[in-house]
């Protein structure tokens, strides 16, 4: 009979006191893997959202509050950009590609972030070499809209529904205008699945989306650095036919007239997601940087990296809560092992004697010290592959309800590289703790136990 036999018939004999500190073993392990499954998609989702673009440009201000309205949509945007800009940002020599963005709206069902935008927002990959795939025909006309999967999901739209907007997050002013899902975008674990995508030229057509006059001539003045006189003269025949539209409806009070899409004047954008020429990834980079030094000089606009950004982020704010979630799990796992050491150290008592009859029969000093740390390694690995297993059973349970409430995809078979050091920790635990235990066998005296 080996000592690993010996070792495992012994813990069977105690197979109450093994099991619940077993057990103990397997919670902190399951914790911890639970922790750092969800961790690691949380981690990818910041990373990965909006890394299919090299740069968003936006006004000047908090870099973290662009990305996270933009990319994220979960803050308020920090201010607009005149329309003109971001046509100019479509032809610079470095940029390959200009995605206007504009936020503020939400649908009146379900209270989802409104994102207007060009057809041209779903040829860019979602991530890296992921495309997005869309049912249906997508954004084609002015009062077509695309949405993502959770919104499908949960207020029950498909191809040809039809909603309303809700203005800048107010419920108490509806647009009238009903805008029809043209596509549903398949689930892609970014923020795109609870976002709905609506033409930008419907978007601009909806009351108190376009800019006042006045105030459209001011900022275009400010931004550029021109007079005023320069903006009209730029707009003039634009100017000429809004004052006319005005006037008409001074003449007809209290009713309402569409004129089409407004002038380029009085349009404006929240952000642009840029693409920069390229081929490779450093070409880009040197493309984006080079654009990046052009806006700190003379505009009133930033240029932002998306996934320095949020590395920056996750570093200071999400990698916290991570590793304080980690601590916490190692902790447990610190108490599960004092938990071993006591069984295993109480038992020694109430087998001193047959310690001693293992003596008696031939059994070497270092055998007995090896069965005692056998016995601590089993406990340990038999109880961090249950929690591994229960940790994955746990994160499967789970995974179907976080997609719903959050919108995030989860594999529950997913390892992350971290796993494969809790099992040798685990041994090397099991080791520390069964050192002495096993030296208060290893000096039991023979005669003395045999006499008791």
């Amino acid at each position: 009979m080996n000592l690993l036999t010996i070792a495992y018939k012994s813990l069977r004999q105690r197979w109450l006191a093994s099991f619940l500190t077993g057990l103990s073993v397997a919670l902190g392990v399951a914790l911890m893997v639970a922790v750092i499954v969800l961790n690691g998609v949380v981690t990818d989702v910041f990373r990965q959202s909006g890394s299919g673009y090299d740069l968003v440009v936006g006004p000047k201000g908090s870099d973290t509050q662009l990305v996270l309205s933009t990319i994220y949509h979960i803050d308020k945007p920090i201010e607009n950009l005149p329309w003109r800009f971001y046509q100019d940002l479509g032809k610079h020599r470095h940029v390959e590609r200009a995605i206007p963005v504009n936020l503020g709206d939400t649908t009146e069902i379900g209270n989802f972030p409104i994102v207007g935008t060009t057809p041209q927002y779903f040829l860019v990959d979602y991530v890296p070499d992921k495309k997005f795939r869309i049912k249906g025909d997508g954004l084609q006309g002015t009062w077509d809209a695309v949405i993502g999967s959770q919104v499908a999901r949960q207020n029950n739209w498909d191809v040809g529904s039809q909603f309303k907007m809700i203005h800048s997050g107010q419920d108490d002013h509806v647009h009238n205008e009903l805008f029809t899902v043209k596509g549903v975008l398949a689930p892609t674990g970014t923020p795109n699945d609870r976002t709905t995508f609506v033409h930008i030229d419907g978007f601009f057509q909806l009351d108190e989306h376009a800019k006042p006059l006045d105030e459209a001539i001011e900022r275009e003045a400010k931004f550029f650095g021109e007079t005023e006189q320069q903006v009209r003269e730029r707009y003039k025949d634009d100017i000429a036919e809004i004052e006319k539209h005005q006037k008409e409806e001074a003449g007809h009070e209290g009713h309402h007239h569409h004129h089409g899409p407004p002038s380029d004047l009085l349009k404006e954008v929240t952000s642009v997601l840029l693409v920069m020429k390229g081929k490779q990834d450093y070409q880009r980079a040197l493309a984006a940087s080079t654009l990046q030094s052009d806006l700190k000089e003379g505009f009133q606009a930033q240029g932002v990296n998306v996934v320095q950004v949020m590395s920056r982020l996750l570093t200071n704010l999400v990698g916290n809560i991570r590793y304080a979630f980690l601590s916490l799990t190692i902790l447990i796992i610190a108490v599960s092992g004092i938990g071993i050491f006591v069984s295993i150290y109480n038992s020694m008592s109430d087998r001193k004697k047959e310690i001693a009859i293992m003596r008696a029969l031939g059994a070497r000093r270092s055998s007995v010290l090896s069965i005692v740390l056998l016995e601590a390694t089993l406990l340990c690995v038999l109880g961090g592959l249950g929690g591994m297993a229960l940790g994955h059973g746990l994160v499967f349970v789970a995974a179907p309800i976080i997609e719903a409430r959050s919108g995030l995809l989860i594999d529950p078979m997913s390892f992350n590289s971290i796993e494969f050091v809790v099992i040798p920790g685990l041994v090397a635990m099991a080791m520390l703790i069964g050192l002495l235990p096993g030296i208060t066998a290893y000096r039991t005296d023979v005669a003395e136990a045999l006499q008791g």
